[in-house]
């Protein structure tokens, strides 16, 4: 199979419909949407904005608690009555969701699938805090977690351990509701007291809040605000976008004798 995935024909687009703003879903995704008989959406997950802008005259039907079985055989005997079905994720459908089961599933069926990928909330939230998740100096890893609950025991938890690294953002999904555990968790594994959190609910939604604290109080902030869900944790230094390097980026470096790298290498 030749070409970009979203160049390809008669097959089922994923979509990642990004955060929630529809002007953050991507040419390729917008573009699968107008074009759409039937959306399969991923509930209150994906604004309805998104839907109602790019797919207005579309039919809807709302994956939330829906079988995987019934979704398939539902998108599959669409694609092959010749409609134009478009699966619709919330973020990005490589994180956190169930696309690839679904993409195997309708392969099982001759239903040729491929995802267009979208702007994932850590990535939207770094944009309404005005930092970067990577800081010269201060961090230099990622690390894309979601804390114990009803999909995850609790020896597959590790919060804990990634922000007990040094350098290292760490960004929790779906874990508003937890939030109480995970800090003292924390507190327990002696992590400082004072570490940055951020939390941002529906980052890039019209409703966008932002509340901001430390490991400490972040937990009383949140519950006062009445948050339980559709959330994003950010912890660790690079929260606040402070006490950072200057990178070497554009600092026109002369050659570097050790490695013999030129001017603008990092």
């Amino acid at each position: 199979m030749t070409g970009l995935p979203w160049e390809r024909q008669n097959a089922i687009p994923f979509v990642g419909a990004g955060p929630g703003n529809p002007k953050l879903v991507t040419v390729a995704g917008r573009e699968a949407l107008e074009g759409a008989d039937l959306v399969v959406h991923a509930g209150s997950l994906v604004n309805s904005e998104v839907l109602d802008t790019y797919a207005p005259a579309a039919e809807r039907v709302d994956s939330a608690g829906t079988e995987l079985e019934t979704l398939v055989d539902m998108m599959a005997t669409a694609y092959h009555d010749g409609e134009a079905v478009v699966r619709l994720h919330s973020g990005d459908p490589s994180i956190f969701g169930a696309a690839l089961e679904q993409i195997d599933a309708l392969a099982e069926q001759d239903v040729p699938a491929y995802v267009i990928p979208g702007v994932t909330a850590a990535f939207a939230a770094s944009a309404t805090l005005g930092t970067q998740l990577t800081l010269s100096g201060i961090a230099n890893h990622v690390a894309i977690t979601r804390p114990q609950g009803k999909t995850l025991d609790a020896d597959q938890d590790h919060v804990n351990d990634f922000v007990g690294l040094d350098g290292v953002t760490t960004a929790v999904y779906l874990g508003t509701h937890a939030i109480e555990g995970m800090m003292n968790r924390l507190l327990d594994a002696g992590e400082d007291p004072d570490t940055p959190v951020a939390v941002v609910y529906h980052a890039s939604w019209p409703d966008e809040d932002v509340i901001l604290g430390t490991i400490a109080d972040i937990t009383a902030k949140v519950k006062e605000a009445g948050y339980t869900a559709s959330a994003l944790v950010l912890i660790g230094e690079a929260v606040t976008g402070g006490g950072y390097d200057h990178s070497h980026l554009y600092g026109g470096w002369a050659e570097d004798d050790s490695t013999g790298n030129t001017g603008g290498q990092p």
